[in-house]
Parts: structure tokens; C-alpha cells; sequence
């Protein structure tokens, strides 16, 4: 398993914009909650999860198998 940043750097030079302008929260989402800190809840569950294989809801960080 392997944790990398997307390919696309607009797309990271994007969304790191707009965590340091939500002070690390996900520029995606609404809510400022610890459940969308960046690295959020929702993708620490898949990097649980052995079979998924895929970006985070903000497309900034990408799990391989």
C-alpha cells in the first residue's frame, strides 16, 4: 500500500490553497469538524480498507494497492 499526492499538480497547488485557508480543514466540505481535518476521516476509513484503491473526496491524495 501506498499514499501518494495526485499526479496533477494544479490540482494539489489548489486544494493545499485552500487548506491553508481553512486552516487544514478540507476546502470541499462545509463544515470545520475534526472529521474533515485533511487527512479526513473518511479517507483514513479507506486506507483502512484493503481492497480500496482510489483518491480522497478532494482528489489531493491518492491510495494504491
Amino acid at each position: 500500500m501506498k499514499i501518494r499526492l495526485n499526479e496533477d499538480q494544479e490540482v494539489v497547488k489548489m486544494i493545499k490553497e485552500g487548506l491553508k485557508a481553512k486552516d487544514g480543514y478540507c476546502p470541499c466540505r462545509l463544515e470545520k469538524t475534526e472529521d474533515n481535518k485533511c487527512m479526513c476521516k473518511e479517507f483514513k476509513e479507506q486506507i483502512a480498507d484493503p481492497d480500496f484503491e482510489g483518491y480522497c473526496h478532494c482528489m489531493l491524495y491518492y491510495k494504491e494497492k
